[in-house]
This record gives structure tokens, C-alpha cells and sequence, in this order.
């Protein structure tokens, strides 16, 4: 947690100061602006969208709400609804220009925050109930992963956008993260004292 900490601030930092880093960031964005089909990269950028990740994590909350989780729904929920809360105002006070527009306010990528939210807190919220627990976070990071790199290709977002969104959104998902976790082992051991 610290480290996403440190790694956030950095970035920020960077990227509002036009530093070193941001500097490196462009040369890299403009190599890798419309690379691959465009019909792609459109549809990972597409992943990040409202319209998307929101039904998903939607549907895992009303599992999870099924199952008795109130908990963990309640915090995923109040997870989802910090990121426009955090990234807007951080777009307003970076104000950094988009790729290939003269607008404004492209730091952090708010499509990289919601996906890496979304998918991330559906994941968190459904390993208790699975079997094989892996593929559950891998996918997640997928589409994550998917959504970042669409913008990237597309020419919507910066990479130190997409990188900024996901230290983030890390910290964000930490604290759902330890309750899943508190949660699981506290399922574990009132399972062991019922079967003594």
C-alpha cells in the first residue's frame, strides 16, 4: 500500500510539473498511437466505460448481497463511488492536454479508474464463492489491463494517465481487499469451531 502511495505521488507530481518523466511519457505516447487495429483498441477503451463495467460490478454486488455479505458489498459500493469523487477533481487540478486534442484535464484516465474498480472489486467480491480462486483476479487484471492499453493505442489517454489511474485505484482497493481477506478467515474458523 505504501508503495502505490509513493508510486501515485510520483506520477502525479510529474505529470503537474512537467518533469523528467512526462517528458519520456509523450515520446512514448506518440510511438504508440495507433498502433494495431483500430477496431480493437476501440473496443478495450470500451471496457473501461460505464456502460460496461458497471453492470458487471453490479451483478457481483447482488451476489455477493445474496450470499450475506453486506460488508463487503457495502464497501465495494463506497469503493466504486470514490473514483469519480477522487479522479475528477484530480483531472481539474492537473489539468494535463489529451494526446491528440487541445483539451484539458486527461490525468488521471478515468476509464482506467473505473475499470481497474469494477472489475477489480467484482473479482474481490466473488473469490470467497469460487472454486479455483486465480482466475478471478487474473481476469480482472485482463480487462484492466485491456482498457489501458486501448486508450493508449487509440490516442486517448497518455501512458502515465493509464499508470497514474492504476496506483489509484490500488489504494482504493486495498481496504476491500483486507476484508475480503478478514472476512474469509473469519468464515474459515467459525466452519472449524462448527465442526468440532
Amino acid at each position: 500500500m505504501p508503495v502505490l502511495a509513493v508510486l501515485f505521488a510520483l506520477t502525479t507530481w510529474q505529470v503537474a510539473v512537467s518533469g523528467p518523466l512526462l517528458r519520456l511519457d509523450e515520446r512514448v505516447g506518440h510511438r504508440m498511437f495507433g498502433r494495431g487495429p483500430s477496431w480493437l483498441s476501440q473496443f478495450c477503451s470500451d471496457l473501461g466505460g460505464m456502460q460496461v463495467a458497471l453492470p458487471v460490478l453490479a451483478c457481483a454486488l447482488m451476489y455477493a448481497l445474496w450470499r450475506g455479505a453486506r460488508r463487503t458489498v457495502l464497501c465495494a459500493a463506497l469503493t466504486m463511488i470514490a473514483v469519480p469523487l477522487l479522479v475528477m477533481p484530480l483531472k481539474f487540478g492537473v489539468d494535463r492536454q489529451g494526446p491528440l486534442v487541445p483539451y484539458t484535464g486527461y490525468y488521471p484516465s478515468g476509464h482506467t479508474a473505473t475499470a481497474a474498480v469494477a472489475y477489480g472489486a467484482a473479482a474481490l467480491l466473488l473469490m470467497p464463492y469460487a472454486r479455483r480462486r486465480w482466475p478471478l483476479p487474473a481476469a480482472a487484471a485482463v480487462l484492466t489491463a485491456a482498457t489501458g492499453s486501448g486508450l493508449v493505442l487509440h490516442g486517448y489517454h497518455w501512458p502515465l494517465d493509464v499508470l497514474g489511474s492504476l496506483w489509484l485505484c490500488g489504494l482504493l482497493l486495498c481496504p476491500l481487499y483486507l476484508l475480503t481477506v478478514s472476512s474469509r478467515s473469519t468464515r474459515r474458523s467459525s466452519a472449524r469451531t462448527r465442526s468440532r
